[in-house]
C-alpha cells in the first residue's frame, strides 16, 4: 500500500518566499565553495607550514587570546550593568557597545589611532608617563582586536543575563551573600552557556580582524602581521597560498559556529528543568528521628528575635510580632502581599520598611546583612549546586568554614527528611523534595526573620500535607518570626498563629485563624474559606446588598454601617418550588454550575434579585431535585444562618 504523508494546510512555503530564500543561501554559499574549489590540496600542507604562515598563525593566536581575556575582564561587568542596572543614558551606552559591530573596520582603526596614537588624545600621555606606544606594536593589534570583538561578548552575555530570573540572585542575597559573591557563585555559573557562546564568537572575531589592525597597528611581520594580514600580502605574490590560508581561517570559523549550534546568547542554567517524578520518599509519615548530636540552631539556643516593621509606599501597615510567631499573609492578587515580603527583604522600591529585628534596627542594611531569609514559591534552588551545597550556601556566605557548613547543612537536610538526596542537583529532585531542600537552606542560614512566598503552592495534595507537617514542626522551634504568603485556607489555619489580611496595600484584618474564620472582614477571605460573602449597608432588619437585594439577618449592626454578610454554603437550601414557612430570605435563581466537593456538590446559582450564591447539597438531593445547568430553582436562607460583620 502506498503511504501518503499527511500535509498540513499551509505547510508548503510560497514560491515568492522560497525562491529568494534559496537564492540568498546560494549567494552566501558560492564564495565558500569557490575557496574549496580553488584550493590546491596537494600543496595545502606546504602552504600552511611555511615559516611566514606559522609565524602569522602564532601571532594571531596570541592577539586573539589576549583580546578575549580583555573582553572577558571588561565586557562581563558591562553586560551585567546593561542587563541588571537602570541608569540614565543606558540606551546610549548600548548603542556605543554595538557601534564597532556596524562601523567600517578601517574607520575603527582611524578612531583608535586618533585616541591612542602618538598624536591622539591619550597616546602622548601613555608614552610620557608609562613609556607605552601602541601603534605598530603587538599591543596595538590586541587593542584593535578587542575593540571590534568585545561587543559580541557583551551582547551575547546581556541576552543570557536577561533570561536569568533575578529571583536566584535575590534569594542568594537573602541568605547573606554579598553582591560580589552572588555574581561569582550564582550569576556567572548560571549564565555559563552565554559566557561560552559569547567568548567563542569574540575569539573568532578577534582572530579574523583585519581592517582596524592594519590601520592602527600596521602590518609588521612578527609584530602585528596576523593571519588575515598575511593572506592580504599573499594575494599579491602567491594567490594559491592565500587560498590555502583562507581555507584555514574558514575552517576555524565554521568550527566555532558548529560548536555553538546557533546559540548566540546561550541559555541560563536557571531554566526550570523537568522535575523528577514523585517518589515514595514524599509519602506521608513521621519526620526522621533527629540525630543526638544536632546542635541548637535558629532560636533553639535561646536567641529570640521579635519583629517590628513600619511599611510605607504601596503597602502601608505597622507589624509587630513576638518571637516564635507565624503570620499567614492573605489577600487577593495585587493586594500587596509579595510587596510586603520584598520590602522586609529590602528588594523593592515600591515599599519601604523601617525594620527592627530583636531590638536591632536593620533598616539601613543591605539585603545580605539583614538576616532575613526568603523561600520563593518555586524554591529557587541554584541548579548548578547539589542539595548539600545549596543548603550550605548561606553559612558559607556568612564566613563559616566549608567543612562545618556542610556538616550543618547535612543535619538540616536530615531533619527535613531529604538527607539521602544531599548529592543530587535540583533537576533530580521532585517538587516536594525541592521545597524541603529550599526550606532547609533558609533555616540553615540562621535567619532572624523567615519569609515564605506560597512555598507549597506547586505541590500535589499528598506531598503538600507532608511538607506542611514538616514545616509546622520546625517553625515551632524557630526563634524568630515567620511570614507565609498563601492562598490556601488550610495552610493559613494549620500553620499560622495570626492571619494578616491585605487589601490594596492595607491591613484589613489581623487576628487569630479562628477569629478570621468566624468573622472574615474581606469578601475575598470569606470566599477563600468557602463561604458566600456579600458586602452591603446595614438596615434595621439586615443588610441592603451592594449587588442588589436585601438580606434579613437576626443580629444586624446599627443602620448605615458598612458590613459584610457571610453565609455558609450548607446553610443555603435549594427548592424547585417557592418555599413556604420560616425562611426570611427567599430568592429565585438559575443553576449555572455544579462541582464536586468531597462527598457533596457545590451548586452555583445566579439570580436577578440577589447576588450569586453557592449552595452545598448531597448528590442524592441534587438527583431528587433534578438539578442541571440552566434549571430554575428557589433558594432560601434563614435569618439566623446569616452572620453580619461590620467593616
Amino acid at each position: 500500500m502506498k503511504h501518503t504523508a499527511a500535509r498540513r494546510p499551509g505547510a508548503r512555503p510560497p514560491l515568492t518566499l522560497a525562491v529568494p530564500a534559496l537564492l540568498a543561501v546560494a549567494f552566501l554559499t558560492l564564495p565558500l565553495v569557490g575557496i574549496l574549489a580553488r584550493t590546491e590540496w596537494s600543496e595545502l600542507a606546504g602552504h600552511l607550514t611555511s615559516p611566514g604562515t606559522v609565524e602569522a598563525l602564532k601571532l594571531s593566536l596570541l592577539v586573539s587570546f589576549w583580546a578575549l581575556g580583555l573582553s572577558l575582564l571588561l565586557g562581563v561587568p558591562l553586560a551585567w550593568l546593561l542587563a541588571r542596572v537602570r541608569f540614565p543614558g543606558k540606551a546610549l551606552v548600548r548603542s556605543l557597545v554595538l557601534l564597532p559591530m556596524v562601523l567600517p573596520p578601517t574607520v575603527g582603526g582611524v578612531a583608535l589611532l586618533l585616541a591612542f596614537g602618538r598624536r591622539g588624545l591619550l597616546g602622548p600621555w601613555l608614552e610620557s608617563t608609562f613609556g607605552i606606544t601602541l601603534p605598530f606594536h603587538t599591543s596595538g593589534a590586541v587593542l584593535a582586536a578587542t575593540f571590534v570583538a568585545m561587543p559580541f561578548l557583551v551582547i551575547s552575555l546581556e541576552g543570557a543575563l536577561g533570561g536569568l530570573r533575578p529571583r536566584y540572585e535575590e534569594t542568594a542575597a537573602s541568605l547573606g551573600a554579598s553582591p560580589v559573591r552572588v555574581f561569582f557563585t550564582v550569576t556567572l555559573p548560571m549564565v555559563a552557556p552565554g559566557v561560552v557562546a559569547g567568548a567563542a564568537l569574540t575569539w573568532a572575531r578577534a582572530l579574523g580582524e583585519f581592517g582596524a589592525t592594519i590601520t592602527f597597528a600596521g602590518n609588521l611581520p612578527g609584530t602585528t602581521q596576523t593571519l588575515p594580514l598575511h593572506v592580504y600580502l599573499l594575494l599579491q605574490d602567491e594567490p594559491e597560498a592565500a587560498t590555502s590560508v583562507s581555507l584555514l581561517l574558514l575552517a576555524i570559523a565554521m568550527a566555532v559556529l558548529v560548536a555553538l549550534r546557533g546559540r548566540w546568547t546561550g541559555t541560563p542554567a536557571g531554566r526550570a528543568p523537568r522535575p523528577a517524578p514523585e517518589t515514595g520518599t514524599d509519602a506521608p509519615g513521621e519526620p526522621p528521628a533527629e540525630p543526638a548530636d544536632v546542635p541548637q540552631e535558629s532560636g533553639e539556643s535561646g536567641e529570640r528575635w521579635a519583629l517590628h516593621a513600619e511599611v510605607s509606599g504601596f503597602t502601608r501597615l505597622t507589624l509587630d510580632a513576638e518571637p516564635g510567631t507565624t503570620i499567614a499573609v492573605v489577600g487577593p492578587n495585587g493586594a500587596g502581599k509579595t510587596t510586603l515580603l520584598r520590602a522586609l527583604l529590602g528588594l523593592t522600591p515600591r515599599a519601604h520598611a523601617e525594620l527592627t529585628l530583636g531590638g536591632t534596627d536593620v533598616t539601613a542594611l543591605p539585603p545580605h546583612r539583614r538576616r532575613v531569609a526568603w523561600v520563593p514559591q518555586d524554591g529557587a534552588l541554584f541548579p548548578h549546586m547539589s542539595a548539600l551545597a545549596n543548603t550550605a550556601y548561606g553559612l558559607r556566605a556568612q564566613g563559616v568554614a566549608r567543612a562545618s557548613a556542610r556538616r550543618a547543612a547535612q543535619r538540616w537536610l536530615d531533619r527535613l527528611g531529604v538527607g539521602h538526596l544531599a548529592h543530587r542537583r535540583p533537576g533530580q529532585l521532585s517538587g516536594g523534595q525541592a521545597q524541603r531542600v529550599a526550606l532547609a537552606r533558609a533555616l540553615a542560614a540562621r535567619p532572624r526573620l523567615l519569609v515564605l512566598d506560597e512555598p507549597l503552592a506547586a505541590l500535589d495534595q499528598t506531598t503538600r500535607g507532608h511538607v506542611r507537617h514538616t514545616l509546622r514542626t520546625h517553625l515551632a522551634r524557630f526563634g524568630g518570626v515567620c511570614l507565609i504568603v498563601t492562598h490556601d485556607p488550610v495552610e493559613a489555619v494549620s500553620l499560622a498563629d495570626r492571619v494578616l489580611v491585605l487589601e490594596e496595600g492595607r491591613a484589613l484584618q489581623d487576628a487569630g485563624p479562628a477569629e478570621v474564620s468566624r468573622h472574615p472582614r474581606s469578601p475575598w477571605v470569606a470566599r477563600m474559606l468557602g463561604r458566600n460573602a456579600w458586602p452591603g449597608t446595614a438596615t434595621a432588619e439586615g443588610l441592603a446588598l451592594t449587588g442588589g437585594g436585601t438580606l434579613v439577618a437576626a443580629d444586624p449592626p446599627p443602620a448605615g454601617t458598612p458590613a459584610l454578610a457571610i453565609v455558609a454554603p450548607e446553610a443555603v437550601s435549594v427548592h424547585r418550588e417557592k418555599p413556604a414557612g420560616s425562611p426570611r430570605n427567599v430568592w429565585p435563581g438559575t443553576v449555572r454550575e455544579m462541582t464536586a466537593s468531597g462527598s457533596r456538590l457545590r451548586v452555583l446559582i445566579t439570580s436577578d434579585t440577589a447576588p450569586d450564591l453557592v449552595a452545598e447539597i448531597t448528590p442524592q438531593a441534587a438527583a431528587e431535585l433534578g438539578l442541571a445547568d440552566g434549571v430554575s430553582v428557589w433558594t432560601s436562607v434563614k435569618a439566623t444562618e446569616a452572620t453580619v460583620v461590620a467593616l
